[in-house]
């Protein structure tokens, strides 16, 4: 039924003429009783289908005209309407099959008022379906509706090739840079404030990222804070905190403005620092935080703003405006991104020239047009047709919109929701993939295809929004796939604008919440204070989406769902609240809940009612226990429920696991489930669960192991897994553990072995097949790098963390020829790590943390030469550092992120 509502929602950009009016007149036909309601539901899925099939051969439309716009949104309306009474019809119809007592129900009983209710408004959609014909009819011609004719152009497939901004596409900054680059290193004894402004897309960010990650090693802290528009000052305050000093996450919660500053001006008193403060929109954000600066000697503080008076924070000798691109540069920059080898054919040079003039120097529209040019045949016709269409745009259009229009226009239908559906989120919102995958299979934006699952789909939807640039990647994952992403501010204005217009979501402040308009489909705040909220009444509302909320009381939360019967999507991360209104437990349409990082203790009982639900998030709140009725929840999907460890535990582990409700075994629809204690019966439970994919289990007894791994090893989709004793102190046996699944990539083992070797079949069977290791608490014996690699050749992640070995490690030429991130950490054996020549061929990431017995800098460590981010961490009190500044000017120049 997610695809049939879905089809309904893009009828506005795709319908066609002859086709839409076949279909809508067989809609016409008027419910006269209640028996017959069934078998109309039906004819209007069935109808609904072949308006859907002949939608999806059209890709666009041109929707310029206006009176086109007014009867879309009339039609898009009705398409809202038609969703809502679908959803609710086939919630009710489904409580009657599973009572047996359809007839019974539909002649007396209390299911009959819903079932009157809904006849009604079918009878009133069957009007207004005739108001929209009759409309269409006079005002309309079929010239209105010539779709697009770039429409039918062949893609071609390039799943392998992320276009995106990249350091390696920079063109026409050297000037700039080299002007920076004299400011950080200029005469001034103390702090020293630098602004680099310009309008969205002139590529400030990226200008002073460069400069930061190439110069940040020549001071003694370099700390880089995103503001945005919408800010909290005691957030960014712990920020700074925290890019200064991970480790102290937890102990910042507690502290105010005040005492945060303190903690600043003692952490950085008499330091040489550079920081930047990137993406500021008003003085104050800087004023607000300023006076936590003092005291620095030599210091840089560089800003990023699109504002002239926030420019002004800084003398007028250290101010730079940037300007567009000369006409050679943007030549250059598109031929990157618009030809495989950025060379442009003979033929073209004229056309992309006229192309590049139309981009105004701007990168970002550079950016966005080549990447769109890039996924068409370098044919004259074809790209000269597409250039036409990027004139008739800057018509109506400001240059910068109408180049992001077009990249929006050029979006496949399933593409432009997922891309829509991420502006509800603030700036500079890092997405994790799992998230947005999980959000947009709930919003019905991707459906099971043949036999890809919906997150499948889901998944790589957003492999071609990044390909396409209208997403940014920020870091990947042990398989290559995106694990977290970003939207471009310009691109996000774009879409907000959009989503605006075609009546998809809002994402406001409070004042104009106070004219919302009752029919919003979706709404979005950041930072909602529960005093300044207004009394909203919006019956339509299908997500509702308030990341950090201030207020904790749960009367604003409970206000909008006793209005917002639909709602589909409920994301309250990093808020306050702590409380989930019972409430919650009448939104029969409800399929996606997300508390992470709130403070909620515990979930009210009627979250059983909700039966549609597939993703459940309360990863670290405070909930200890699942409540028993959360088993009748049978489409859950994903249940991520692991929370913070006591204090007296993050030696050994940071997350632990909740308890599981006795009937886990109802949930035949799980994929995921991280992460719940082990118990007696947990595994004849999970034998029941053959879908998992992601499984952690925490709390782990050696009486668990033979029957809980044989569980696991038979599940035949299993891909990560985490096994965590119940101490320290427990060895586990892993000779049970031979898993099935030919897909299992990822493995998290905390605790003792009951073996001091890798003589397991997860390895020595299995080994091949893993790519990320994390091992906390065993043993590893003389040789522990020798071991592990001898078996698992194919690691691209190894982490160590409170292992036992042997005094000197060292890793071979031929050890872990594909690892990329090494992390050594809480090691008090070491003394000596020594690289051969030649081992570690492809690492990017060496993270040396708390090793108190390592002296030097380990011996080979200049050989690694594609190294951008190594940490010499908390190392013995007589580590020689010095060694790093002495030979990082040639030895260690190569690496972007280096500290100690």
């Amino acid at each position: 039924m997610e695809a049939v509502i879905l089809a309904v929602s893009k009828i506005g950009s795709v319908l066609v003429e002859e086709a839409t009016k076949a279909a809508i007149t067989k809609l016409s036909e008027r419910v006269t009783n209640l028996k017959e309601l069934p078998r109309k539901i039906v004819e209007i899925q069935s109808e609904l289908k072949m308006m859907n099939d002949v939608i999806k051969q059209i890709s666009t439309t041109n929707l310029t005209d206006d009176v086109v716009k007014g009867w879309i949104a009339q039609v898009r309306s009705l398409a809202h309407h038609v969703e809502d009474v679908m959803d609710k019809y086939s919630y009710y119809a489904l409580k009657l099959e599973e009572e047996n007592a359809l007839i019974k129900f539909f002649n007396k009983g209390h299911y009959a008022p819903f079932f009157s209710e809904i006849a009604d408004e079918i009878t009133q959609i069957e009007k207004d379906i005739e108001n929209v014909v009759r409309r269409k009819d006079r005002w309309l011609q079929p010239s209105h509706f010539i779709p697009n004719p770039l429409a039918n152009i062949e893609r071609k497939q390039s799943q392998d090739c992320l276009l995106e901004l990249i350091q390696d596409d920079l063109v026409g900054i050297e000037n700039n840079r080299k002007l920076l680059i004299e400011w950080l290193y200029s005469s001034e004894a103390g702090k020293t404030v630098i602004t680099v402004s310009g309008m969205g897309g002139l590529g400030k960010t990226t200008l002073v990222n460069n400069v930061y990650e190439r110069e940040k090693n020549n001071f003694n802290y370099s700390i880089w804070i995103d503001v945005s528009q919408k800010y909290d000052v005691v957030d960014l305050l712990r920020k700074l905190l925290r890019k200064n000093e991970p480790s102290e996450q937890t102990k910042l919660s507690d502290l105010d403005a005040h005492e945060l500053k303190d903690m600043i001006k003692q952490r950085l008193k008499d330091s040489k620092c550079l920081i930047v403060l990137d993406d500021v929109w008003n003085r104050e954000a800087y004023n607000q935080i300023g006076d936590a600066f003092q005291n620095l000697q030599a210091s840089r503080i560089i800003i990023t703003t699109r504002q002239g008076d926030v420019a002004n924070l800084a003398h007028p000798s250290r101010q730079l405006q940037l300007k567009e691109l000369k006409q050679s540069d943007t030549f250059d920059l598109f031929c990157k991104k618009a030809f495989y080898n950025s060379k442009c054919p003979h033929d073209l040079e004229k056309l992309v020239h006229n192309i590049v003039d139309r981009c105004k120097g701007v990168p970002l529209a550079i950016v966005s047009i080549g990447g769109m040019f890039s996924s068409v045949q370098p044919d004259y016709y074809v790209w000269n047709e597409m250039y036409k269409q990027l004139q008739d745009e800057l018509v109506n259009h400001n240059h910068i919109q109408a180049i992001l229009n077009l990249s929006y226009r050029d979006l496949p239908g399933h593409l432009r929701n997922c891309f829509l559906y991420c502006s509800l989120f603030p700036e500079d919102h890092l997405f994790l993939r799992e998230t947005l995958v999980w959000l947009w299979v709930a919003e019905g934006f991707a459906v099971r295809k043949k036999q890809n699952t919906p997150e499948e789909v889901a998944d790589r939807y957003l492999r071609e929004l990044i390909q396409r640039n209208m997403l940014k990647a920020v870091e990947y994952d042990e398989l290559g796939r995106v694990s977290s992403c970003k939207m471009h501010d310009l691109v996000r204005d774009l879409a907000l604008s959009i989503a605006k217009e075609e009546n998809f979501g809002s994402a406001d402040d409070y004042g104009t919440m106070i004219e919302m308009d009752r029919d919003v489909r979706r709404l979005s705040s950041c930072g909602w204070k529960d005093n300044s909220a207004p009394k909203l009444k919006l019956p339509r509302l299908r997500t509702l989406v308030l990341l950090r909320t201030i207020s904790s009381s749960p009367y604003m939360l409970d206000s909008i769902l006793s209005e917002s019967n639909y709602l589909t999507v409920l994301e309250l991360q990093d808020s306050e609240i702590t409380e989930v209104p019972k409430s919650v437990g009448n939104l029969f349409n409800l399929r996606y809940i997300g508390l992470r990082r709130t403070k909620i203790k515990s979930l009210p009982d009627t979250i059983e009612n909700l039966s549609n639900l597939l993703t459940l998030d309360i990863k670290l709140t405070k909930i200890e226990k699942l409540p028993r009725g959360i088993s009748k929840i049978k489409k859950l999907r994903h249940l991520l429920a692991d929370r913070y460890a006591d204090e007296k535990q993050t030696e050994f582990r940071y997350f632990i696991g909740v308890q599981a409700p006795k009937d886990l075994s109802n949930l035949k629809e799980l994929q995921t489930l991280e992460t719940v204690q082990a118990s007696k019966d947990l595994a004849e439970q999970l034998k029941k669960l053959m879908k998992l994919r992601s499984v952690g289990i925490d709390n782990i007894s050696s009486a668990d192991c033979e029957k809980l791994f044989a569980t696991l090893s038979d599940m035949p989709l299993l891909t990560s897994l985490l096994l965590s004793a119940k101490d320290e102190n427990e060895a586990l046996c892993f000779k049970d553990l031979k898993p099935k699944s030919t897909q299992l990539h990822r493995l998290i083992i905390r605790g003792q072995w009951a073996k001091g070797t890798l003589d397991y079949p997860i390895f020595h069977d299995h080994g091949a097949q893993l790519k990320y290791l994390a091992l906390n608490g065993c043993q590893l014996g003389k040789d522990p790098f020798g071991m592990l690699a001898s078996h698992l050749k194919n690691l691209t992640y190894l982490r160590l963390n409170n292992v036992r070995s042997a005094r000197t490690l060292v890793l071979s030429a031929e050890a872990f020829p594909l690892l990329k991130t090494l992390v050594l950490k809480n090691m008090p054996d070491v003394n000596e790590l020594k690289i051969m020549n030649g081992a570690l061929p492809v690492i990017e990431g060496l993270y040396i943390v708390s090793l108190p017995g390592l002296e030097r800098v380990p011996p080979g460590i200049e050989t690694l030469q594609i190294l951008k981010k190594l940490w010499l961490l908390n190392l013995h009190k007589n580590f020689e550092a010095d060694w790093i500044e002495r030979e990082m000017n040639h030895k260690m120049r190569h690496v972007p992120e280096l500290r100690f």
